[in-house]
């Protein structure tokens, strides 16, 4: 066989849908930044449009580059041009629990935008390093660490922040929110396409946009466009000083980065089961890499490979796209194109993709993992509601000047009669603090004790039981700030949990066995479903 370098045409008729894909809804997730950072916490336009959006833009060409270049690799050493280039883009669920779990209670809580904008650029370093490293680790703890945990934790999250945000939001100006929210809905839920299969949430986004004008609501401002080209010296000098402010988040940014590693190996792993042999690991290290750069130019999400590589792969796209994407989005950082966007898309209209992504998260757990774990999930989301809970919370009694303290990140920051009266008034507010402080990681860890409990592996829960313990002790979770404190109550709950479980354990042969009829009842309804 003959080795050329024409054995991949640069750009082919399926490239197009390739193109639609990878770069519409790359910017949906643009314009969720943009609504967040400027529209809810009020970030300056200096740092949003010449930091966060030209970073995002940076990491994302260079991802889109490597991808068709290794792409080519295959092509080339396979000698066959029906290759496709991963799709590479934002991280949607990552971004979503930086947005809310990390980048706005901060800003909430050091009041003051370029503090914030500093510990995020940190907290997406970090990320970029747990990527890298997942490349090493990344197989290991997919085998131990039970998708149902996983995928219930990050549905929490969704449910809870985004479609709440979502539809509270399409509430808020129901003139404009509620028509377009049914036509995405057409597309999204009801499979609904129009003419030439255009997706009705394409025409609910644009025609929103339109619509929007028609009543007043927006207004087209050019006088914003021109170049952003951060200055990395700059931006790196606040990454540094934020490494001190992201430490009491860390319970939140390594296991969304943990979930974010093993999003792209599965999905790098989808590829290979369509025949293009991808290294997981190298795509793993090269997530990592760009979500860095990113980082040091003032981005704040991280990167990863998309879900989507079968749909291209069997429309005919090949490498081409990626490489065109990578360009566009590039020049639309930079040039200030987003600065546009931002003033015609009206917040209604963005609610839609809030709304969407979180039900397409909530409606994957469930769709992905075998139905005798959806307790597993269903207990993994619960922790997510005691974090909106007290964001809720402690907004409210911020206005009324009975918050103590400044970081809304640990379970001290009421005194204790202000803790007393809101459990007077019929708040639930009993534990709420507790869990709330590394609730991502408290929702895995009791997914995984439930989807073992499931299994009837009582050992196992108690090496889970055990996990939590330390992370108490060392104020990973349960904490206000990673301190060692071997009284921990939450610690010592662990522990005793753990050494019951082990118990049990031993006993299961005799004096602890699962009643066979209830077992064979649950059996015969699996068979049913």
């Amino acid at each position: 066989m003959n080795s050329h370098v024409g054995i991949v045409p640069f750009f082919k008729r399926g490239d197009i849908g390739g193109l639609t894909y990878l770069v519409t809804n790359n910017i949906v997730n643009y314009l969720i930044v943009i609504a967040t950072l400027s529209g809810v916490l009020k970030w300056p336009d200096k740092v949003v449009f010449g930091y966060v959006i030209p970073g995002m833009s940076i990491g994302l060409f260079l991802g889109c580059c490597y991808y068709a270049w290794m792409g080519y690799r295959i092509s080339k050493r396979d000698q066959r041009p029906d290759v496709t280039a991963l799709p590479s883009g934002v991280s949607t669920t990552a971004m979503f629990v930086m947005l809310y779990g990390v980048i706005m209670p901060l800003s909430y809580a050091v009041e003051d935008p370029m503090v914030a904008w500093s510990a995020a650029m940190a907290a997406c370093f970090l990320g970029g390093v747990i990527e890298f490293v997942g490349g090493i680790v990344g197989p290991w703890m997919k085998k131990r660490i039970p998708r149902a945990a996983l995928l219930g934790t990050v549905a929490g999250i969704g449910f809870i922040w985004m479609a709440t945000e979502g539809v509270f939001d399409i509430f808020q100006d129901p003139i404009l929110g509620l028509p377009v929210m049914i036509v995405a809905m057409l597309g999204v839920f009801g499979v609904y396409a129009f003419p030439k299969k255009i997706p009705p949430l394409v025409v609910a986004i644009v025609g929103g946009i339109v619509y929007a004008f028609c009543l007043g609501r927006t207004q087209v401002d050019f006088s914003d466009i021109g170049f952003y080209i951060p200055n990395p010296v700059n931006s790196i000098q606040y990454m540094i000083d934020g490494f001190a402010v992201i430490v009491p988040y860390l319970a939140v940014i390594i296991p969304v980065e943990i979930y974010n590693f093993i999003e792209t190996m599965d999905n790098v792993e989808g590829a290979n089961a369509a025949g293009d042999e991808y290294s997981v690991r190298q795509a793993q290290f090269a997530d990592g890499v760009f979500t860095m750069i990113s980082a040091c130019f003032g981005g704040v999400v991280p990167n990863t490979v998309w879900l989507g590589h079968v749909s291209l792969k069997r429309t005919g796209a090949g490498v081409g796209y990626s490489v065109i994407a990578g360009i566009i989005l590039l020049l639309a950082g930079v040039l200030g194109l987003f600065t546009v966007l931002s003033d015609i898309i009206p917040k209604a209209v963005v609610a839609i993709t809030f709304l969407w992504c979180a039900v397409d998260m909530l409606s994957q757990a469930f769709r992905v993992v075998d139905k005798k774990y959806y307790a597993a999930i269903g207990v993994a989301m619960v922790p997510s509601v005691a974090d909106f809970l007290y964001t809720q919370v402690t907004g409210a009694a911020g206005l009324a000047d009975l918050w103590t303290e400044k970081v809304a990140s640990g379970i001290n920051d009421f005194a204790p009669d202000v803790c007393q009266a809101l459990t007077d008034a019929g708040c639930m507010w009993n534990g709420v603090a507790a869990v709330k402080a590394g609730a991502i990681v408290i929702g895995i860890l009791l997914g995984t004790m439930v989807a073992f409990i499931i299994d009837r592996r009582l050992d196992k829960v108690a090496i889970v039981a055990f996990v939590g313990a330390v992370l108490s002790f060392i104020g990973i979770i349960h904490s206000a700030a990673i301190t060692i404190n071997f009284t921990n109550q939450w610690g010592i709950g662990y522990l005793i949990t753990g050494v019951v479980c082990l118990i049990l354990h031993f006993g299961r042969n005799s004096w602890c066995k699962p009643d066979e009829d209830m077992l064979e009842y649950v059996d015969d309804q699996s068979e049913k479903e």
